[in-house]
């Protein structure tokens, strides 16, 4: 992981970037759709079923510890984790708005498609006031499926030093 937040100059050519840029930024503005309306059972629908899908520090990326806060590999994983999530929700009652900068696409090889998409996600507690609950990147690879984007690995690498006691939900 430490190689992916390494700096490296994109391998694409801006004309194909562009191309791709709009195509992942549409994914990602549905997968954020789906989980700022709280229908975490459509995340797994995003994910390729061989995917790898781990929230962890910038400390613990920069280090290689492969563990993270979050980690599931495969889509049983995934779906396991959204169904849990959907239905035994032990925190109080929360909106999350994800809010996306622009996605760097970095390589395309072998029809796989490396980017970074900053992030910011706002939670709201019913009962109180909007904060930052996490700010990071997305370090995503992706595949096609036929015409269709699917996540093959999502590292949601965070910033925030400090969580807050609700990371259950995915980002």
């Amino acid at each position: 992981m430490k190689e992916r937040l390494a700096y490296r100059p994109a391998t694409v050519s801006p004309q194909r970037a562009a191309v791709l840029r709009a195509e992942i930024e549409a994914f990602n503005a549905e997968y954020c759709a789906a989980l700022d309306a709280n229908d975490v059972e459509r995340w797994p629908d995003f994910f390729s079923e061989d995917a790898t899908y781990r929230v962890t520090s910038r400390e613990n990326a920069l280090l290689d510890m492969p563990v993270g806060l979050v980690y599931c590999e495969g889509a049983d994983m995934i779906r396991d984790r959204a169904l849990a999530v959907a239905h035994s929700q032990m925190f109080a009652p929360r909106h999350m708005l994800h809010m996306l900068g622009t996605t760097r696409v970095v390589d395309e090889a072998d029809g796989v498609i490396e980017a970074q998409t900053p992030f910011i996600l706002v939670q709201t507690l019913i009962e109180g006031p909007s904060t930052v609950h996490l700010a990071g990147t997305f370090y995503d690879r992706f595949v096609r499926r036929g015409e269709q984007l699917l996540l093959a690995d999502r590292q949601v690498v965070h910033d925030t030093e400090v969580l807050a006691t609700a990371l259950a939900y995915p980002v």
